[in-house]
């Protein structure tokens, strides 16, 4: 019987035949990479966010790496962000020599907590990477006013919140910092296939960020050091990297772009629907909203009390997939994977973000979905759970 049902994964793309026509038109045309299809997209992103510049990189990872080389970051620097976020945000701090500093996230919303940002910054501290976990933005007013005292440079983490929006502010906008990076992989608002980007208001760093992402090389008549003998000279000017987005995937990006408020919309509409479901059953609670913040829903996540249901979490989520429901958690907090060791953190140093990822699911959410969908997935969580 199950298997006659669709499977509901917790993410998916969402691909259209304009989006696919967008892709087949680049094909057929000149420039597969590094053609004009790039400036475009990058345009529409800025203006989408109301942004000065937009650099597209080939995922998000590579955004968040190339934010902090431009901002000069290495050895003997501090990086504070989460526990509560993929490694990429740690990690980014480590490409670049510098060390990732992490505080705990307020429990409502598991997004990183202004308080304890402010009692960890240290004179080493040089930047700062709140993450918008979910797709709801972290408070952002208290951390940048945080920051700004101390003139630390703010790197928003926006790979879940393409869309979100903080009281007369748009995620990516630059009011409250220096550069935000996305990611467009297939699970999150608009897809690339892979890819990511970075906004910014600040024109040397939109420049630093093109020459980082391309080798470090360049053929731009204002930097070169010696006068060009010809239109073949190029120089590399610093260690960059190939990190370059393709003209293919910025058609798709284009074109999934020009979507980006009705998925978010429907995304919202979903998530209604879902709290509506759990709302008054006991054992069970939406992560939290932050009055005046516009959530974008790349998640959405329950805390359940599995020890109230008398289950285990990983009973739960394969019951689930039996009944052709796919779940996850996001994410295995930073301090806990091995290669974080050297660190030095334990469990105990972040009370909140290991409540949060006892009790965390992740429920299917996606564009495609429908009422009965949230309906099916409510129903089977709670048969599972026996409430």
């Amino acid at each position: 019987m199950n298997d006659e049902l669709p499977f509901l994964p917790y993410g998916r793309q969402t691909i259209d035949d304009d989006d696919i026509a967008s892709v087949v038109d680049v094909l057929r045309g000149d420039w597969l990479t590094q053609g004009p299809t790039i400036d475009t997209f990058e345009a529409d992103l800025a203006a989408a966010v109301g942004a000065r510049f937009a650099v597209s990189f080939c995922n998000g990872t590579a955004a968040l790496h190339a934010a902090c080389a431009v901002l000069g970051l290495g050895l003997g620097d501090e990086v504070i962000t989460s526990p509560i976020t993929f490694s990429a945000s740690a990690n980014c701090a480590r490409y670049v020599g510098a060390k990732p500093v992490l505080v705990d996230v307020e429990p409502a919303h598991a997004t990183l907590c202004p308080s304890k940002l402010a009692a960890a910054l240290t004179p080493r501290t040089r930047a700062i990477i709140p993450v918008h976990y979910a797709g709801l933005p972290a408070d952002m007013e208290r951390i940048h006013e945080i920051a700004s005292a101390r003139q630390i440079p703010i790197i928003e983490d926006a790979a879940h919140a393409l869309g979100a929006h903080l009281p007369g502010s748009c995620v990516g906008d630059g009011r409250f910092s220096t550069m935000t990076t996305f990611s467009f992989h297939p699970v999150k608002h608009i897809t690339t296939g892979e890819g990511g980007a970075i906004t910014t208001n600040d024109e040397a760093l939109y420049d630093a960020l093109k020459l980082f992402r391309s080798h470090g090389i360049t053929r731009d008549p204002r930097r070169l050091t010696r006068e060009s003998p010809g239109p073949w000279y190029q120089e590399q000017m610093l260690l960059g990297y190939n990190y370059r987005l393709t003209d293919i995937q910025a058609a798709l990006g284009r074109s999934q772009l020009r979507k980006l408020d009705r998925f978010v919309a429907k995304r919202r509409e979903l998530a209604a629907r879902y709290d509506r479901a759990f709302d008054g059953v006991s054992g069970i609670r939406p992560l939290g909203k932050r009055a005046g913040y516009e959530h974008a829903y790349h998640l959405y996540v329950v805390l359940v009390d599995f020890a109230f249901f008398g289950c285990e979490r990983a009973h739960v989520m394969t019951a689930l997939r039996d009944k052709r429901i796919g779940t996850q958690v996001h994410y295995v907090p930073i301090h806990h994977h091995p290669d974080f060791a050297y660190l030095g953190y334990k469990p105990s140093d972040f009370v909140e973000a290991e409540k949060f990822y006892a009790a965390s699911l992740s429920l299917p959410l996606f564009p495609t979905m429908t009422h009965d969908d949230i309906d099916r997935v409510v129903s089977a969580l709670l048969e599972v759970l026996g409430a």
